[in-house]
């Protein structure tokens, strides 16, 4: 079978640039944790998937005004998104957090926590989509209507 046959997970080059990427957003997010040590409350972990949701909002979005998801575009969306962003943001401390502050008997810390960061990650990703799609906007109006 042809390598481009392959669905994109499976294609040896998109595994490297989702390594590469997911090495990298996880050193990132290693660093930003370090520097910034949130106490008792994981403030630090909340700005962090709020940030990295932000962030994909807004790059999927100028992927897409773009054209279709191939070859550059692809590679981007898969290098930045899946790999860098995926390894910055962090589903597994939000929950390992959550049962932490549940299990300290935090209760009302546990539920504002998990609800917060969802909620605030869902507006995240919508400010990063309007965002560049004003972003998007702008530059097409200067270039004359043309993307």
């Amino acid at each position: 079978m042809h390598d481009t046959a392959k669905p994109v997970h499976l294609r040896w080059q998109y595994l490297l640039l989702v390594f590469a990427g997911g090495t990298a957003g996880t050193a990132l997010r290693e660093a930003v944790g370090l520097l910034t040590p949130s106490g008792g409350f994981p403030l630090t972990t909340m700005g962090i998937n709020v940030t990295g949701a932000f962030l994909l909002g807004a790059l999927l979005e100028a992927l897409v005004r773009r054209g279709p998801d191939a070859g550059r575009r692809r590679g981007t969306r898969v290098l930045l998104g899946t790999g860098v962003l995926g390894g910055f943001t962090t589903y597994s401390a939000l929950a390992t957090d959550t049962s932490l502050l549940f299990a300290d008997g935090n209760v009302g810390a546990a539920l504002l926590y998990a609800g917060g960061t969802l909620v605030l990650g869902a507006l995240a990703t919508w400010l990063g989509i309007a965002a560049s799609a004003a972003r998007h906007r702008r530059g097409t109006s200067r270039a004359g209507g043309v993307a």
